[in-house]
């Protein structure tokens, strides 16, 4: 039996709470939830910060490039010319030049193309590159063929001009009507209504299907398929100071490029 004394001291004791305060599980436990918080906070700072220093050097680029574009727009004449460098301004940015003759992709007619361009290094290592294209001009036959010998064109109409329907099906191994198909589909023959082995090839190529972007390599005069030729060819020749193509110049970071450039120079 319970003392009535002792009842309200029993009453008394159970009743009693602790001091105010956190345990230290609690405080672990606040901590723990902090650092995710900070540490997911942190992360995106990182990210806003790394994009917006990408954006600030794509703008320089960018920037470099239309510069480089409008001092040779506002030259009297232009030759052809392959030159490249770094940018004075933009220490970590490599320009490059190239001023060629180019048939124009949709009708086929010489210009004069300038193509500036711009790289640099991104924040991931890797090699980012700005283009502006510009056709300067368009030339004439007369300035076209200083481009491209008169005895290369003859040799090259010799190899490449089928008259007739006949030898340029015999030519792609089909019959004629094959060939009159492949016209109605997008087969493109030159000013004089004859065929080129070049623009045959596409569709040879192709099983007779070819895609836009394969038709749209086809050419519509001898001309314009010896400049594209001479293009392609350059393309693969050694440029410049640096005795490397231009594909594999673009390849390049802009550090990798000036690190050649001045040993040749020494």
């Amino acid at each position: 039996m319970i003392d009535q004394a002792d009842q309200p001291r029993m009453f008394h004791g159970a009743g009693r709470r602790r001091p105010g305060g956190f345990t230290l599980i609690e405080v672990i436990a606040a901590l723990a939830i902090l650092g995710l918080a900070t540490s997911s906070v942190l992360v995106v700072i990182d990210r806003c910060v790394s994009s917006a220093s990408v954006s600030v050097v794509r703008m320089e680029a960018f920037v470099l490039a239309r510069e480089i574009l409008e001092k040779i727009l506002v030259r009297d004449s232009v030759d052809e010319t392959v030159e490249y460098g770094t940018s004075e301004r933009y220490a970590d940015i490599a320009w490059q030049t190239v001023i060629e003759g180019f048939p124009e992709p949709m009708t086929g007619q010489m210009w004069v193309r300038d193509v500036c361009s711009a790289q640099y290094v991104d924040s991931k290592g890797e090699t980012q590159r700005i283009e502006l294209t510009h056709w300067i001009t368009q030339l004439t036959s007369q300035q076209a063929g200083r481009l491209v010998g008169q005895q290369d064109l003859e040799k090259l109409e010799a190899e490449q001009v089928l008259k007739t329907d006949e030898e340029a099906a015999t030519y792609a191994k089909v019959d004629v009507d094959t060939i009159a198909q492949w016209l109605e589909t997008g087969l493109v023959k030159t000013d004089e209504d004859m065929f080129l082995r070049y623009n045959l090839d596409v569709f040879v190529q192709a099983q007779g299907s070819p895609t836009p972007e394969q038709k749209a390599q086809q050419v519509e005069s001898v001309r314009g398929l010896a400049m594209k030729l001479r293009t392609e060819q350059n393309g693969t020749e050694q440029t410049g100071g640096t005795g490397l193509s231009n594909e594999q110049l673009e390849k390049m970071s802009p550090s990798q490029i000036m690190d050649l450039v001045n040993k040749r120079l020494k």
